[in-house]
């Protein structure tokens, strides 16, 4: 979850809104990669979460790890609640989930290089204090009740608000974990067709990296649970976006969106005030009901902004919002997989091409398949294997055009990054399957097993 922005004058009007969002343009030179993901903590001996105080601990995580590694602690209101380093940061989620929101980076190889420092520094601090991280889609037995609330004051209204829309919303904000990407564009054109394809192939990318069949320490019915909360959380917030493709769509329409999203909050000295329900645009003419008289700042929308859901999201950069959190070869698998779609014009030409003749029926029949069978799904005549197939191809030829090699030169390019997802292209399984077929074999019920085997 994005930590509060600073700075940014007063917004005088909604066409310096679509400035700011234009302000995202980069020459492709400048193109990065900004990978994210979240992991669960939890005590070794009894297998509950990781509270947010105590010697085992959340706090004694962050604390370790700005002591052993150079981190630069972030505060609210006196307490740690993340970090920060060369570009890089460690944020927390509402259930004290770990998140690493990577450096903007030129590679995957570099991306990947993060991810592995990363997991090696948190692996350090928690072999300390008897403590475990273990990446899925879902927590895989914790009760809503065991899930501890993190001290931030966003979190706090969130859990009000998700308490009155949708059916799920506290089980998303605290037993869900992602990987995300984040990548740039270089025209308003180039983020209409990046982002076009990026929700129309997102449920492709929800079935590869289908990771949450258990909850409650059972299955739960389906391969990704983590997108079946999405698809039944607060419509005004989420989902696959319909408007996204009509004719005419571009920064002005994507500003009107966030615009017309209900807020949350405002955070003014270092606390979140209350604005649950009310409007952006009321903001915008001094008629907010939680500041009176008061009008936004930059930093305000781009707070805003972040309290938007979609599937895939526009800031100053596209975030890829679609897939589970899992293991190690995934974290390096998902960036490789939108880098290879979009950083290339003939492999993005091609994702658009396979998608662009899609209906939103369609896209959200796949979106909702996705989420119960991954690969097993079809909707409308398609089915999310072949899909899948044709868009690993598609990645791997993008991601050889970029021939980007790895430092010492002895990799060419960034396709190995994307074998395990060939692997399940060839297979038709993903964790999710191999979880399941684990749970009803070898662990003969017992989902405790799951720690000791797939932790990081």
């Amino acid at each position: 979850m994005s930590i509060p922005q600073q700075g940014g004058g007063l917004i005088e009007g909604r066409a310096q809104l679509v400035e700011y969002v234009a302000s995202g343009e980069k020459p492709r030179t400048d193109w990065r990669i900004g990978t994210e993901h979240e992991k669960f903590g939890y005590l070794r001996d009894s297998l509950e979460p990781l509270p947010y105080d105590g010697p085992r601990s959340i706090k004694a995580m962050l604390e370790g790890m700005a002591d052993r590694f150079g981190w630069t602690p972030v505060l609210e209101q006196d307490n740690i609640i993340g970090l920060s380093r060369d570009g890089a940061s460690v944020s927390l989620e509402p259930g004290g989930q770990f998140e690493l929101s990577g450096a903007p980076l030129e590679t995957i190889h570099q991306t990947c290089d993060e991810v592995h420092q990363h997991l090696a520094e948190v692996k350090a601090v928690a072999d300390g204090i008897d403590t475990g991280f273990i990446g899925l889609g879902a927590a895989p037995i914790w009760s809503q009740e065991q899930m501890p609330m993190m001290p931030k004051g966003r979190y706090r209204l969130m859990t009000d608000y998700m308490g009155r829309v949708g059916t799920l919303g506290t089980q998303m904000m605290y037993r869900t974990c992602t990987v995300q990407v984040n990548l740039d564009y270089g025209s308003e054109a180039d983020m209409v067709k990046k982002l076009r394809v990026a929700l129309a192939l997102q449920p492709v990318a929800t079935a590869l990296f289908a990771n949450s069949p258990f909850l409650d320490g059972k299955p739960n019915g389906m391969k990704s649970w983590r997108s079946h909360i999405w698809q039944n959380l607060d419509d005004d917030r989420t989902g696959l976006l319909p408007f996204v493709f009509e004719d005419g769509f571009g920064y002005e329409r994507w500003v009107d969106y966030i615009l017309d999203v209900p807020m949350y909050f405002v955070y003014r000295d270092g606390k979140y005030i209350d604005a649950l329900g009310q409007s952006f645009r009321d903001f915008l003419d001094g008629r907010l009901p939680a500041l009176p008289g008061e009008r936004p700042t930059l930093s305000d929308f781009a707070d805003h902004m972040t309290t938007a859901f979609p599937e895939a999201r526009v800031k100053k950069f596209i975030e890829m919002r679609g897939a589970d959190g899992g293991p190690w070869s995934r974290l390096c698998a998902l960036p490789a997989l939108w880098v290879g779609l979009t950083y290339d014009d003939a492999a993005l030409d091609a994702a658009w091409d396979l998608a662009k003749g899609w209906d939103h029926e369609t896209r959200e029949g796949l979106r909702r398949v996705a989420a119960r069978d991954a690969l097993q799904g079809e909707a409308n005549g398609l089915k999310l294997h072949d899909l899948a197939r044709e868009v690993v191809a598609i990645a791997r030829a993008g991601l050889k055009a970029r021939a980007r090699p790895s430092w010492n030169g002895m990799t060419p390019d960034e396709t190995g990054f994307i074998e395990a997802l060939e692997e399940s292209v060839e297979t038709g399984r993903v964790p999710a399957d191999e979880l399941l077929e684990k749970y009803h074999g070898e662990w003969q019920g017992d989902l405790s097993r799951i720690y000791a085997e797939y932790s990081y």
